[in-house]
């Protein structure tokens, strides 16, 4: 089955775009488990805008919470206690699960983002920038991955391209370069969908089994 998880090196990197690109390219179905901040467009909506997904592909959070803050004090305002248990991805393929912010996103008090990857297993797509700062984020998530043995299947890039950030990071962590998408502007799911096909190749997607993390 291809499920993967697309997970950030922190908040606001792009995941949600690239996730709708990905998600559209595969004709996948996408999930976003935990929702903070409802003004506005939610993830799952901008995906549906910019994926081209039929309504049925787009599937219900397990939870969604009213504050654009982190899951734990989001559910705290809203009264709401996060079960981790709820949260099992959906037997559904081709899948793409959106995490909330970055790995170390508290959803409880106690309970991390990556400590639910590490039960899920699934392979991780991390995405980061390509502006300062990158490589320390991007280094200390592919870290982290690795310490759980979370399986790694590589890092996309967003934003412009820099070339000595992107094969630092290659280099020291090992892990493949997927490729970069570049910011798209204006941005519809006719341009994005260009984009992807002209950065990525859809096979590495599917080459599950050439992983960095658990394989190693």
């Amino acid at each position: 089955m291809t499920r993967f998880v697309v997970a950030g090196t922190d908040t606001n990197v792009g995941k949600t775009v690239f996730s709708a690109a990905l998600a559209g390219a595969l004709g996948a179905y996408y999930w976003k488990p935990v929702q903070s901040g409802l003004e506005g467009e939610t993830d799952t909506m901008i995906v549906a805008r910019l994926s081209g997904l039929a309504a049925e592909r787009l599937l219900p959070e397990a939870y969604r919470l009213t504050t654009p803050a982190s899951p734990h004090l989001a559910a705290r305002l809203d009264s709401v206690t996060i079960d981790v248990e709820r949260l099992a991805p959906p037997d559904r393929a081709p899948l793409i699960v959106e995490t909330a912010g970055g790995l170390m996103t508290p959803l409880t008090e106690t309970f991390l983002t990556i400590d639910l990857l590490a039960r899920w297993r699934l392979p991780v797509v991390l995405c980061a920038r390509t502006t300062l700062g990158t490589i320390n984020h991007s280094l200390l998530s592919l870290e982290a991955l690795r310490r759980r043995e979370i399986p790694v299947l590589g890092v996309v890039f967003i934003g412009e391209a820099n070339v000595d950030t992107q094969e630092t990071i290659a280099n020291i962590s090992g892990a493949r370069i997927l490729g970069r998408l570049p910011f798209v502007a204006p941005l519809d799911a006719e341009r994005l969908s260009r984009s992807f096909l002209a950065q990525f190749r859809l096979a590495d997607f599917a080459a599950t089994s050439q992983l960095s993390g658990s394989s190693k």
